[in-house]
């Protein structure tokens, strides 16, 4: 006998959002998703987690990828892997401060002093409009951005747990904490150690905003009006020319001239000096195989900094320094004249120049623009003789072109020359290192999935251009663990840094006194100052594997968790993430951080732009999560492939909700059958029976296949598939008589209760990974007891073992035949006029010899399905096997006698 069970006893139907509680609180509970410390490597499948963002709420995109990820990470548990899953929170960094500024409507001041006990509420938009932002002190700061990230990481939590992330919630760690801080300071002087970090003052990538240093992979190019204005210089000695740029506002940075050395127009200027207008400055004219003769006019002015080329012409070729713009992005003042900016006319520049000081930009732009239509500012002089002729040649000529931003700001990017600390990625002779090239080699060693992810990491790697700017001005973030001594006279000494023990960290120099210092001596002659920057929150983030598995801090436990199995992203952050993920797995430990990785696409919305809070068509997944259940927002999630972008689709959510309701309810039908006797699979002995669970074999053997190669929407769509078109509409249909006992003998009942119990039990573990709750909640129906495993998400996926036992079908299309006569039937019953729920009371069949002989294991069950009372079957030599059977003639009960009988669902 089989284990009783009375569907009556459940709700009609699934109450999803109680379900999703109750089993949250069970799986915690019970520890279904804790890692085990105790298993060895090899049978441990170690995630490393994207930590989110923690700067205001979580979207449909943190859910869709998110969720591919619990997919893989579930099935490997159900494998009998150890998982290691955790979760950690990126609560430090720009976006986190922005959200604290916005959020208190305050700015930081390093130079306030603390106010203790500084409580703040949330501003209202009437206090963002009509005040001026709170200035507080940095310590100060610090304690609102801990404030608001402990509030959002509660809300986050709950909201992954609401989506069944079967995440082991000890393992949660966030990138400001102490352990995390230990580890980015340890890596810091780790890759100190190794001559693979230096602190150079530099022009660097600024961003006037958040006034502070950027790295090349958070550059990206925004397309923006801006116009060509022809001005004219002077070539001391006599002559002059045309150059074009596009911004004439940098024209008092002038540094030199430079054309092509086969520039046939400008050869003969080669080593002779030019001279600006309006600020007469001399500058040398220089060739250079990098000045571009079809650009512009050919020959362009080399300005301290315009660019990246203007930073290199620079260096090599040792010219002055004339930085303008300062980091707020205003012109500071100058004095034209001094050593610093010579001129010819210094009374004059400096009459000019006064009326851009404390400009920004793009008004100091307008301003030079009229100083240039003056004739009074020619280069040539010819103004001060009684000439005419002004510097700018035509109005400017209006273009699109790509401006430099940081991906987190508004206004373009400037060269700025900073203090800042680099790691090494480019060759470097002198440093001996070649990281490029070990990167680029790493990138191999990792599997991409989809492979084609590769070339846009290989193709970051190979167009890199500059080391990795790791230093931050920014306050709520990793100290940068370092010291600088002062001198007698003062001045420091940032050439001989101080560096804390790794036993003392964390650190926070701010704070803290180096090793042999006192911290009355702070800020003192013969003291020092601690570095006031913060890391880069890439530096952090790029140790996730390193912070997950207590690198530096637990030998055994890094053993056992490095490097990961896999690292789920999205594919914009590949530049980024993936990338300094991988150079510090190597600098580190000539190692790869993890084996695979596994890229997301993005959610897009009907118009197929990407979903974004600052575009405002994003969509909160609350709502959808009321509307659809978890589960429905999973299966749209998991519906996806791997790479791929997608558009979002309520009508897949629908679909989803749609599997939730059937698995609901036809696991009530299923488990509702009972027979007499053995109900395993080994009282499986029916033709139809073992032909159709012939077919479960090859889908356990696709779906498992498919996960193989983490396509777990293939795997989706096969199982689901097979729910749909074989179990509920076609063998449900076809043995639901013989399962009742209204046909056939108690052998024959024994072996459809057997087979529904065997393919529900299978099918509720394929779709285990992607709809968690229901699949829960009806194995705990039966299932829990009879197999000893109290969670699916514990129970072994389904494996050719399982249904090994089970003898093969004499033919193995024997079920396909039942299904093919079915449908036949049914669809002739239709061409009639009649429902597929009438009686017939006669009817003559069709086929070819060996269709006929074929069919007649399956016969019975396709006839009490099809409610045929008599029937004859003939054979016909003309039909081949491929014309199927052939309903010649039916006839159809009257309505009345029709039986109404309960249906699966």
């Amino acid at each position: 006998m089989t284990k009783p069970f009375d569907p009556a006893s459940l709700p009609p139907h699934f109450d999803a959002p109680a379900a999703e509680k109750r089993w949250d609180e069970a799986w915690s509970a019970a520890g279904v998703y804790h890692w085990d410390e105790t298993r060895g490597r090899d049978e441990t499948f170690v995630v490393d987690t994207p930590p989110p963002t923690v700067s205001g709420s979580l979207h449909m995109g943190h859910v869709f990828s998110y969720t591919h990820t619990d997919v893989i990470t579930r099935q490997r548990r159900m494998r009998g892997q150890n998982v290691f899953y955790p979760m950690g929170w990126d609560d430090n960094g720009l976006p986190t401060e922005r959200r604290v500024q916005n959020y208190f409507h305050v700015k930081c001041d390093p130079a306030l002093p603390y106010e203790p006990g500084l409580t703040m509420t949330q501003a209202d938009d009437k206090k963002r409009k009509e005040e001026k932002p709170r200035i507080v002190s940095r310590k100060n700061f610090i304690e609102l951005c801990h404030q608001v990230t402990h509030e959002d990481e509660k809300a986050f939590e709950a909201l992954f747990r609401r989506i069944g992330l079967s995440v082991d919630w000890r393992q949660t760690y966030a990138t400001i904490d102490d352990r995390c801080r230990h580890i980015a300071q340890l890596s810091f002087l780790d890759l100190v150690d190794k001559k693979q970090l230096y602190n150079i003052e530099s022009p660097t990538m600024w961003d006037v905003d958040f006034q502070t240093a950027v790295a090349q992979a958070e550059v990206e190019d925004r397309d923006k009006p801006g116009a060509f204005h022809d001005i004219e210089f002077a070539v001391e000695g006599g002559g002059s020319f045309v150059i074009a740029t596009t911004r004439p506002e940098l024209l008092p940075a002038c540094v030199a001239v430079c054309a092509h050395p086969d520039d046939e127009r400008f050869k003969s200027y080669f080593g002779k000096r030019a001279i600006t207008p309006i600020f007469r400055a001399p500058v040398r004219i220089f060739p250079s195989e990098l000045a571009d003769p079809k650009k512009g006019t050919g020959i362009l002015m080399v300005c301290t900094f315009g660019d990246a080329t203007d930073v290199l012409w620079w260096r090599t070729e040792k010219l002055p320094l004339r930085a303008i713009i300062q980091r707020d992005g205003t012109l500071r003042a100058v004095e034209f004249g001094s050593e610093e900016f010579p001129s010819l006319d210094a009374a004059r520049a400096n009459a000019a120049y006064a009326q851009l000081v404390g400009k920004g930009v793009t008004q100091a732009r307008k301003l030079v623009v009229e100083l240039l239509k003056d004739a009074a500012s020619a280069a040539t002089g010819e103004a001060h003789a009684g000439g005419t002729r002004a510097p700018l040649q035509a109005d400017p000529k209006p273009i699109q072109h790509p401006v430099k931003h940081y991906e987190k700001g508004e206004r373009p990017l400037e060269l700025v020359t900073t203090r800042q600390w680099f790691v090494r990625l480019l060759p470097n002779a002198a440093a001996g290192t070649d990281n490029q090239a070990g990167l680029l080699a790493k990138g191999k060693d990792v599997k991409w999935w989809p492979g084609f992810m590769h070339s846009r990491f290989h193709n970051w790697t190979e167009g890199l251009n500059s080391d990795w700017c790791v230093s931050r001005q920014r306050y709520f973030g990793v100290p940068i663990p370092v010291w600088y001594p002062i001198a007698d006279n003062g001045v420091i000494d940032h050439e001989r840094p101080l560096y804390p023990s790794a036993a003392q960290l964390p650190i926070d120099p701010m704070s803290d006194a180096p090793p042999g210092y006192a911290e009355a001596q702070r800020g003192k002659p013969g003291g020092f100052t601690g570095d006031p920057d913060v890391f880069d929150t890439w530096f952090t983030s790029s140790l996730t594997p390193q912070i997950s598995s207590h690198w530096g801090l637990d030998a055994a436990r890094h053993a056992k968790l490095f490097p990961a199995d896999i690292r789920p992203q999205s594919h914009e952050i590949i530049r980024t993430w993936a990338f300094y993920t991988i150079a510090k797995a190597m600098l580190h430990e000539g190692k790869v951080p993890w084996h695979n990785v596994v890229i997301s696409g993005w959610i897009l919305d009907p118009d197929r732009k990407k979903m974004s809070k600052s575009v405002g068509n994003v969509v909160t997944p609350m709502k959808l999560l009321e509307d659809y259940s978890s589960d429905g927002v999973r299966y749209w999630a998991a519906s996806a492939r791997l790479g791929t972008d997608t558009a979002f689709d309520e009508k897949v959510l629908k679909v989803g909700k749609r599997l939730v309701t059937k698995l609901f309810n036809a696991g009530k039908y299923v488990l509702a059958q009972t027979a007499e006797g053995d109900v395993s699979p080994a009282a499986i002995t029916e033709e139809i029976d073992r032909a159709f669970v012939h077919e479960l074999r090859g889908l356990v053997e696709k779906a498992s296949a498919a996960f193989e190669e983490f396509e777990y929407a293939q795997a989706l769509m096969l199982t689901e598939q097979f729910f749909w078109s074989r179990l509920t509409d076609s063998y449900l249909e076809l043995v639901k008589i013989r399962a009742r006992g209204e046909v056939g003998d108690p052998a024959s009942r024994r072996s459809a209760v057997a087979t529904l119990r065997l393919a529900l039990n299978v099918l509720l573990r394929l779709f285990a990974p992607v709809v968690p709750y229901i699949t829960e909640e009806v194995w705990s129906w039966v299932y829990a007891e009879e197999t000893k495993q109290p969670s699916i998400h514990r129970a072994p996926w389904p494996t050719l073992a399982d249904l090994a036992a089970i003898p093969l079908p004499s033919d193995a299309q024997s079920f396909e035949l039942a299904c093919t006569l079915y449908t036949a039937l049914n669809k002739k019953k239709t061409e009639s006029g009649a429902s597929v729920g009438r009686v017939v009371t006669s009817t003559a069949i069709a086929a070819s010899p060996t269709l006929v002989s074929r069919i007649a294991p399956a016969l019975a069950d396709v006839l009490a399905a099809a409610k045929v009372k008599a029937h004859t079957l003939a054979s016909r030599e003309p039909l081949a096997d491929t014309d199927g059977f052939v309903i010649d003639a039916i006839e159809i009960a009257p309505k009345e006698a029709r039986a109404d009988e309960a249906e699966a669902g």
